[in-house]
């Protein structure tokens, strides 16, 4: 079975006019990760460079809620109003992933530009219609891949380039969290496949811990859906809840370049993700929420570097006042959705036996015993948890051709 759907090729090109002076924006979705936008434009805005003209939630904010400094914006539950009664120029939407596309396309129609939150969508047919109605409307949209704002980004490209560790051998990820019980009760499609018949899709592997997936293609030059050859998945959750919370896939590139990115929300120490370029001559760690590279390599001693990183709200304002390059148009998420997709087909989970894990009752969360060392041993030899013995592990997508 082919996880494709029929593709443009087309860039996004704006035809925007350029933006002058603070640059009103409307925050679609603003509690849960909502609040980090709050406070990021609230950062922003003291800075003179946006001002938030409109919240849209179904519920208003309270004055408690809303961060101090950023004033009384206007608030409405119907969007394309807001859009209308504010003059936005920019829409952030941080809202369940199911409604990303119909919002961003009813933000486009108005000739608003997009900061949209990842998974940008819950199959790569919506996705397509999203990326191809912004393009189609003129409009910009980067995706809120923040790993991939990253100054350690191009710095390990030249790294692998330069040829520091020699020939890269393949990219493992590994994400080993946490998450307790009342967090697949936040909301109604928390921990969904599907709800009403409609993809949800929020799994490990495809929203807490998506950066891993997406960072560790960046980082094997496999960002468009053509780079994609074949994927393999292995979905498991110990949670009661429909999508998983423990698996790996492994994208082969056309290039024949392994990705494997394992993750698991039952992790027993939870601990910083991170993704690993392995090489003939050393390796690359590179732990992307703290932008901290370890390099590694033969007849050399271990070196560790740190770096800055571009917020992705503001490059989207410097693409359209300064001309800056933006950083993650949908283009650059063309072979995550590719993930997306494949685990959107894929047979339902498997669920782990009551033997697996256990519960730890002060912190209300299931636990997968040896889950940590599986995460990382995966990103370690490119391997499947099946590869790898875990006994509860099982394939649930096998490796196909990948079509565009």
């Amino acid at each position: 079975m082919s996880t494709a759907e029929p593709m443009s090729t087309a860039e996004p090109m704006s035809t925007a006019e350029p933006i002058s002076g603070a640059v009103p924006i409307v925050l679609a979705g603003a509690r849960g990760h909502g609040r980090w936008h709050l406070d990021n434009i609230r950062r922003l805005q003291d800075k003179g460079i946006v001002h938030l003209a409109g919240i849209c939630e179904l519920t208003p904010l309270t004055p408690d809620e809303i961060p101090e400094g950023l004033g009384t914006p206007e608030q409405s539950a119907d969007f394309g109003a807001l859009l209308d009664a504010t003059g936005a120029r920019i829409a952030v939407i941080c809202t369940p992933i199911p409604t990303h596309t119909d919002l961003a396309l009813t933000a486009a129609r108005k000739g608003v530009h997009l900061l949209l939150e990842k998974p940008p969508a819950p199959s790569y047919t919506e996705f397509r219609r999203m990326a191809d109605g912004v393009a189609e409307a003129g409009v910009v949209c980067q995706i809120g891949f923040q790993s991939l704002g990253s100054h350690a980004l191009p710095a390990i490209r030249r790294l692998i380039d330069d040829g520091v560790i020699g020939e890269i051998a393949g990219v493992g990820g590994a994400g080993a969290w946490a998450r307790a019980e009342a967090y697949y009760r936040r909301a109604p499609w928390a921990g969904k496949r599907r709800l009403n018949g409609v993809d949800v899709i929020d799994g490990a592997l495809t929203n807490p811990l998506a950066h891993a997936v997406a960072t560790a293609l960046a980082l094997a030059g496999a960002t468009r859906a053509e780079d994609v050859g074949g994927i393999e998945t292995e979905l498991a959750h110990a949670n009661a809840i429909e999508s998983d919370d423990t698996s790996c896939v492994r994208v082969t590139t056309t290039a024949g370049l392994p990705v494997t990115v394992a993750a698991t929300l039952c992790a027993v120490d939870p601990d910083d993700p991170y993704v690993l370029v392995h090489g003939s001559r050393g390796r690359i760690t590179f732990w992307y929420k703290q932008d901290r590279v370890l390099l590694q390599r033969a007849d050399h001693g271990p070196e560790e570097f740190e770096y800055g990183r571009t917020d992705l709200l503001e490059n989207l304002v410097d693409h359209l006042t300064d001309g800056a390059e933006l950083l993650v148009p949908p283009t650059a998420t063309e072979a995550f959705m590719r993930v997306v997709e494949a685990i959107r087909v894929a047979p339902d989970p498997v669920r782990l036996p009551e033997d697996a894990w256990h519960l730890l009752p002060d912190e209300d969360r299931r636990v997968v015993p040896g889950v940590d060392g599986l995460v990382a041993a995966a990103a370690d030899t490119l391997a499947l948890f099946s590869e790898l013995g875990a006994p509860w592990a099982s394939p649930t997508a096998h490796p196909k051709e990948v079509s565009t």
